[in-house]
């Protein structure tokens, strides 16, 4: 399954090239001298950089910053910590310098560790894991010794019948936590999406539904998200859940967004409203997909990143591929036809190509709904989650048992 998945996104060879640009963390010391700020940060327009049709709005600061020159160079911030990188090592440590010479600022070379997400490099790929945090987690929920599980969701539908569980606090602080995992765990996303529905009011079974995530973790303590060099192209697939939540009969809407193989978005979302028809849930997740394609290809342009294909959509719903090229509307559709003709306008313009996919390709599969632990496994190394065959830092087998593999202490 996996080589049919590979030919679906690739016309081409890897480019497998030394995967070694500068990417430096940087710590600003004293960053909270004189007390915390609570507040969201504006600024007024730059001179000369006025939005002529807003000239009366401020910027609301974001955390990234670009030069592109002959090289290009990306700085990102985040409260005290700031990661560099960019094209030109020489550039990347000329810019810190002129930061050292302004602010207290410790350079810690190489990244490793940033907002409790672990980095390790080779030179043809990059691994990015959470495991300390979940080990963290497994040990405040008291889960550190439990017997690990191959899917983190089963086939039991949550509603709102059972008991009230005991402590509310607690499963929402379990279900934020999870929240943060999916950063490099996207394939606990379906099942992070529906524990997230009951945090106003939790019941026994949802606690239940949230110690399973934990089990699935303590199996998986050393998998992470990988990231390879590679073509410069965009494939997305997509899915819908039809009317399948219990409660109130909303679908669920998901997409996958890949950059060559590397899995840069993805998205387990309920549909607002309800849909009459699978072939209305499926379009609308199919509109969903198509903006935040639109939005990532903005975010690219931004970074001078030129994608070298039409953007694709994969689905296994004909009705909806056909609806995407079929310019008719009939009885049964008219009601999504602002989704429709957003759509059509990416279709015809060439920016974006809709092609079907065998239900048993469908990668979107693992964001809509519980899936058997064979097909489960499967997709979840087809969205480049694995174990790590680093030598991770700090290795503490024995405090969670023979079952589990090594994890950061």
């Amino acid at each position: 399954m996996e080589d049919e998945f590979q030919a679906l996104q690739s016309t081409g060879t890897w480019d497998l090239v030394p995967f070694h640009p500068s990417l430096n963390l940087l710590d600003v010391s004293n960053a909270f001298l004189h007390g915390t700020l609570k507040e969201d940060v504006y600024m007024v327009q730059p001179p000369g950089f006025v939005d002529q049709s807003k000239p009366q709005h401020v910027c609301k600061l974001n955390r990234l910053f670009i030069k592109n020159d002959s090289t290009i160079t990306f700085i990102l911030v985040y409260v005290d910590d700031i990661i560099i990188t960019g094209s030109s090592s020489t550039v990347c440590q000329s810019i810190i310098a002129q930061l050292q010479t302004m602010f207290p600022v410790k350079d810690l070379s190489d990244i490793h560790y940033f907002i409790g997400i672990e980095v390790h490099r080779s030179t043809k790929d990059l691994f990015m894991h959470q495991s300390k945090y979940a080990l963290d987690l497994l040990k405040k929920t008291d889960m550190i010794g439990v017997k690990p599980c191959s899917i983190p969701i089963g086939s039991a539908k949550l509603d709102h019948s059972g008991s009230h569980f005991f402590d509310p606090t607690f499963y929402r602080s379990t279900v934020r936590a999870l929240q943060y995992l999916t950063w490099t765990w996207p394939n606990l996303a379906f099942a992070v999406n529906k524990v997230c529905q009951y945090m106003h009011s939790p019941r026994t079974i949802h606690s239940q539904a949230v110690k399973r995530i934990l089990r699935y973790l303590k199996g998986t303590l050393d998998s992470g998200l990988w990231f390879t060099k590679g073509p410069q192209y965009l494939t997305t697939w997509f899915n819908a859940d039809w009317a399948g939540c219990p409660v109130d009969r909303r679908s669920t809407s998901d997409y996958c967004v890949f950059l060559g193989l590397n899995l840069i978005s993805w998205s387990a979302k309920k549909q607002c409203t309800v849909a009459q028809l699978s072939i209305e849930a499926e379009y609308r997740s199919l509109a969903n997909t198509a903006t935040e394609l639109n939005w990532v290809c903005k975010v690219l342009q931004d970074i001078s990143f030129h994608i070298l294909k039409t953007l694709a959509i994969f689905c296994d719903n004909k009705s909806a591929i056909a609806l995407a090229f079929n310019p008719v509307f009939h009885a049964r559709t008219k009601h999504v036809e602002i989704d429709y003709h957003y759509i059509r306008e990416k279709v015809l313009c060439g920016k974006v190509s809709v092609h079907h996919v065998a239900s048993l390709f469908q990668l979107a599969d693992i964001f809509t709904k519980s899936l058997p632990s064979d097909l489960f496994a499967e997709l979840t190394s087809m969205l480049s989650v694995s174990s790590s065959h680093f030598s991770l830092r700090g290795c503490v087998r024995n405090i969670i048992g023979p079952s589990t593999s090594s994890v950061c202490d």
